[in-house]
C-alpha cells in the first residue's frame, strides 16, 4: 500500500491520527489506533527504533507503536507528520490524549512538542512511571489554557481520567485549532528506555472547573487538597516534625573521611595554598582544598530567602517602593524580604483578583506573621508587573522555630541548614548561598554577583534572561568593577569562599544555526558604530584583516559601498551569510567573548586574587565554541548548568578538547505528588524515584574525569502558586516550603556521599 499522508477524521468528539490510503476507494480517512488494516501508520523515528506491535500496551484493538529510546542522544524521537493538517476546530476546547506503556524498570521523562497549522508550537512533559500503564492528556485549546496566572502550570482544573502533561516553559498562545506535527522524544536517556503508545486522539475537553484555583493553597503554603508523606497538619504537628529533626542533628557530625574544608582526608595530600585551587591528579582534575586535600563540590543551590516569595495578587498605590536605584548592585530576583512602611500598606488594593483568590490564608497586616510580606519592584515574566508578596516559607521558618528576639528563627534557619548540609555529606552550597553563611567557618561556599547596570547591550535573538552586556562599553567595566569589589566586601578574604560566580544562563547563542551561533556578533554588524561600542570594536578589527571594503566585499560576496556605509549599521538575512563571512563572524564573536571574560576575570583578580572564577554559568541552549574558547584562558572552573537524567557524552564532547575542570551548576529533578503543580524541567515520577534519579545523575558526575562537582538546584521547593520572578512553581526542593526535608532524597545523599571520595579518587588513595 502507498501511505501517502496522515489526515484526521472526526468521530464523537475526537480526531484520531489515521492514514490516507491510495487504496482507500471510499476516499474516507481509516481511524487509526496502529492497527494498520490496510498497512502501518506513517511515523519516522529518529536516533530510536519504532514498531508496530500486538501484545502488552495495546489499548484499543490489537495494535499498538512501540518506541525504543536510545541513550546517551540529545533527542531521542518518533514523529507523525502530515502534509495537510488535522483539523480540529470543530472540537471545540480540546487535548491530545493517548495511552502509554512502559514496560521498564525505570521513569521515562518524555516530552511532546506539537506543531499547528499556524505554525505555533508547544512542548509538555509527563514522567511515565516504571513497570505502569496509563492515560495522559496535553492540553491545547480552552479556557485558561493559554492564560498566565503566574505559575508556569496549573494544577489540573478538568475532571479526566488521564494524567495532565505540564507546559515546558512559559505557557504559549497561538492558534491550536488544527495540528500539523507531533513528536515523542527524550532528552540524553541514562538508559535505553521503551515505551508503548496507542489511541493518539484528540478529543474535545469537559468543562474546567471554575473553582479549580480557588483556594487551593493552604495555610502554610501547601497545595490545600492533595496529601503527601510529612505534610504539616497543624503549628504543633510542625514542630513535631522540627524537635524531632533536631535531637537527630544534635548527634549527628561530619562524615569521618573529610577534612575541616570537606575534602578528601583519607586521600593523597598535595600542596596547601590556604585557599582553594585546581590540579590534575591522575588523569582526573580535582579541586584541592585548603590544607592540600581533594575536594568534590557536591552542594545545593540557592539557600536564601530571595526566591521563596509569591505574588498575593496586592498592590500598594504609593509609588516610591516601586523606585529602583540606578547604582544598585543586586537585581530583583536576589533581592530578600523587604520591609514595607504600615501606613504604604494601609493604602493598599487588589490588582489582580484571580491571584489573590488562589490562598485561603495571608496574614492581617496586625498579625506577627505579617513581617513577611515584601514587595517586588519588577518581574521578569508573569502577569504581575509588581506587587506585594508573601514568603510562606520564612513565615513556616518563625512558626518552625519560634521568636526569641527580632528574627531570631532566621539563625536557627543557618544554624539548622549548616547541620543539615553536613549531615546528609554535601561538601559545599552551590550558587547563590545568602551571604549570612560566609563567615560561619563551617562549610565552603560560592560568593556570587550580577553586573547589571545602563551600558549597552546586543541581542542574541534568544534573550531569555535578558539582552547581553556590550563588554566593549566602558560603563560595563565600571560596574563589573562596583559588583566585584561588593563581592570582596562580602567574601572578606575567607578561605571559605571556593570561588566565585558572576551572571548567570547568559544568551551567547547556540549551533543550532549559522544565524543562532553568530547572533550577537550580526546584531552588532546590524548597528552604527557610534551607538555601539561592540561595533566600533567590530570596524577595527575588520579594517585591520581586510584592509579595504573591495577586500571585505570579495570574503563576503557582498557590494558594501564603503567602510561609512558598513559602519552606518547593516543587516544581513540568513542567505547572505557565506562561508567568508562566517569565518570573520566566529573571530568576531570570539573577541566578544573574551572581551567579557577578561573585563570580569580582571576585575574579580584585582578584589580577590585567591579566590576561582568560574564564569556566568554557561548553558547548552547558550554556549558555542567561540564562547568556550574565550573561557578557557580567563575562568578556573567553567561551569555549566545541564538539565537531563545525567551528562552521559552527547553533550561533552568539548570536555577532552578544553582539558579543564568544570562543574555542573544546576541541575534537578522533581514529581507531582506531593501538590506542586508543576514537577521542574526533568520530572520524576514521585519523591522515591526522585531519589533515584538524584542518584544515578551523580554517579554520572563522579564518574567523569574533567567534572569537580555538581549542584542541584535548589534547596527550597519553589512556591506553589510560582515565585515572583517568573512564576516558577517546581517540586526541586530537598525540603519543602514548611522546611520539613523530603526523606528519599536525605537517604539519598546520605548514601551516596559516604561513598563519594573512593568512588571519585579511590584509585589515589594512599596506603
Amino acid at each position: 500500500m502507498n501511505l501517502r499522508k496522515f489526515n484526521y477524521a472526526v468521530l464523537g468528539g475526537s480526531v484520531l491520527l489515521g492514514i490516507v490510503s491510495s487504496a482507500n476507494a471510499s476516499g474516507l480517512v481509516e481511524l487509526s489506533s496502529f492497527e494498520g488494516r490496510e498497512g502501518e501508520p506513517v511515523f519516522r523515528a529518529i536516533d530510536a527504533d519504532a514498531r508496530v506491535v500486538s501484545g502488552k500496551g495495546v489499548t484499543d484493538g490489537k495494535k499498538a507503536l512501540r518506541v525504543d529510546f536510545k541513550a546517551d542522544k540529545k533527542t531521542s524521537v518518533v514523529e507523525f507528520k502530515t502534509d495537510e493538517v488535522w483539523n480540529c476546530k470543530g472540537l471545540g476546547a480540546y487535548h491530545m490524549q493517548f495511552e502509554a506503556t512502559n514496560p521498564g524498570d525505570r521513569s521515562i521523562n518524555l516530552q511532546v512538542s506539537l506543531r499547528a497549522g499556524s505554525g505555533a508550537g508547544w512542548n509538555r512533559a509527563v514522567s511515565i512511571p516504571a513497570k505502569s500503564s496509563g492515560s495522559y492528556y496535553f492540553e491545547l485549546v480552552g479556557e485558561g489554557v493559554s492564560e498566565d496566572f503566574g505559575m508556569r502550570d496549573d494544577p489540573p482544573t478538568m475532571n479526566i481520567d488521564a494524567t495532565k502533561m505540564v507546559s515546558m516553559g512559559f505557557k504559549r498562545k497561538g492558534d491550536f485549532t488544527s495540528v500539523k506535527q507531533v513528536r515523542f522524544f527524550v532528552r540524553n536517556n541514562l538508559f535505553d528506555k521503551s515505551l508503548i503508545l496507542d489511541n493518539i486522539r484528540f478529543v474535545s475537553s469537559p468543562e474546567r472547573d471554575p473553582n479549580a484555583l480557588l483556594g487551593f493553597v493552604d495555610a502554610f503554603g501547601q497545595n490545600a487538597s492533595v496529601d503527601f508523606e510529612h505534610k504539616v497538619q497543624s503549628e504543633e504537628h510542625m514542630k513535631e516534625l522540627a524537635d524531632a529533626e533536631l535531637r537527630a542533628l544534635a548527634v549527628s557530625a561530619p562524615m569521618k573521611d573529610r577534612s575541616i574544608w570537606g575534602g578528601w582526608k583519607e586521600g593523597p595530600k598535595l600542596e596547601g595554598t590556604g585557599f582553594f585551587r585546581t590540579e590534575k591528579v591522575g588523569g582526573k582534575w580535582a579541586i584541592v582544598d585548603p590544607e592540600g586535600y581533594l575536594f568534590f563540590s557536591s552542594g545545593i543551590a540557592n539557600v536564601r530567602m530571595a526566591n521563596t516569595s509569591t505574588f498575593t495578587g496586592v498592590d500598594y498605590r504609593d509609588d516610591s517602593v516601586r523606585y529602583i536605584d540606578p547604582e544598585d548592585v543586586t537585581p530583583e530576583d536576589s533581592q530578600g524580604i523587604v520591609a514595607v512602611p504600615r501606613e504604604i500598606k494601609e493604602d493598599d488594593f487588589v490588582s489582580n483578583e484571580m491571584r489573590r483568590n488562589l490562598f485561603t490564608w495571608l496574614p492581617d497586616y496586625d498579625d506577627k506573621l505579617a513581617k513577611h510580606y515584601s514587595y517586588r519592584r519588577k518581574t521578569h515574566h508573569g502577569p504581575v508587573p509588581h506587587g506585594q508578596t508573601f514568603s510562606f516559607y520564612q513565615a513556616n521558618l518563625e512558626r518552625r522555630y519560634g521568636e526569641t528576639y527580632p528574627n531570631s528563627f532566621i539563625a536557627k534557619w543557618r544554624d539548622v541548614t549548616l547541620d543539615r548540609m553536613l549531615d546528609w555529606g554535601f561538601t559545599s552550597f552551590g550558587n547563590w548561598a545568602a551571604a549570612e553563611f560566609y563567615h560561619s567557618k563551617r562549610f565552603p561556599y560560592f560568593a556570587n554577583g550580577w553586573i547589571i547596570g545602563e551600558y549597552a547591550t546586543l541581542s542574541s535573538g534568544n534573550d531569555y534572561w535578558g539582552a547581553m552586556p556590550d563588554p566593549f562599553d566602558p560603563e560595563f567595566a565600571r560596574r563589573a568593577r562596583v559588583t566585584t569589589e561588593t563581592i570582596a566586601e562580602e567574601v572578606l578574604g575567607s578561605p571559605w569562599c571556593i570561588g566565585v560566580f558572576i551572571d548567570n544562563e547568559m544568551s551567547w547563542g547556540n549551533e543550532n544555526s549559522v544565524r543562532s551561533r553568530y547572533a550577537l556578533a550580526l546584531d552588532a554588524i546590524s548597528k552604527a558604530e557610534a551607538e555601539s561600542p561592540a561595533k566600533a570594536a567590530f570596524m577595527k578589527t575588520l579594517k585591520k584583516k581586510h584592509r579595504g571594503i573591495a577586500k571585505l566585499n570579495k570574503a563576503w560576496g557582498t557590494e558594501i559601498a564603503s567602510w561609512g556605509e558598513l559602519a552606518k549599521g547593516v543587516p544581513f538575512q540568513d542567505s547572505q551569510l557565506s562561508d567568508g563571512m562566517v569565518e570573520d563572524l566566529s573571530v568576531l564573536m570570539e573577541s566578544y567573548a573574551r572581551q567579557y571574560f577578561e573585563v570580569v576575570s580582571g576585575a574579580l583578580k584585582d578584589v580577590l586574587p585567591n579566590h576561582m572564577y568560574l564564569g556566568p554559568r554557561l548553558t547548552t541552549w547558550g554556549m558555542t565554541r567561540e564562547v568556550r574558547k574565550a573561557a578557557v584562558d580567563y575562568v578556573d572552573v567553567m561551569g555549566v548548568n545541564y538539565y537531563r537524567e545525567d551528562v552521559g557524552t552527547a553533550d561533552w564532547g568539548f570536555l577532552e578538547e578544553i582539558d579543564m575542570p568544570c562543574l555542573i551548576g544546576e541541575f534537578h529533578m522533581g514529581s507531582s505528588d506531593t501538590g506542586c503543580p508543576h514537577p521542574g524541567i526533568i520530572h520524576a515520577s514521585d519523591v522515591k524515584d526522585r531519589a533515584r534519579m538524584w542518584t544515578d545523575y551523580m554517579k554520572s558526575v563522579i564518574d567523569n574525569p574533567y567534572l569537580v562537582g555538581a549542584h542541584w538546584f535548589q534547596y527550597i521547593d519553589s512556591p506553589i502558586t510560582g515565585r515572583a520572578h517568573d512564576g516558577e512553581n517546581y517540586n526541586v526542593g530537598f525540603v519543602t516550603q514548611a522546611d520539613v526535608p523530603y526523606p528519599n532524597l536525605v537517604a539519598a545523599a546520605r548514601k551516596l556521599h559516604a561513598e563519594l571520595y573512593q568512588r571519585k579518587y579511590g584509585e589515589l588513595k594512599e596506603d
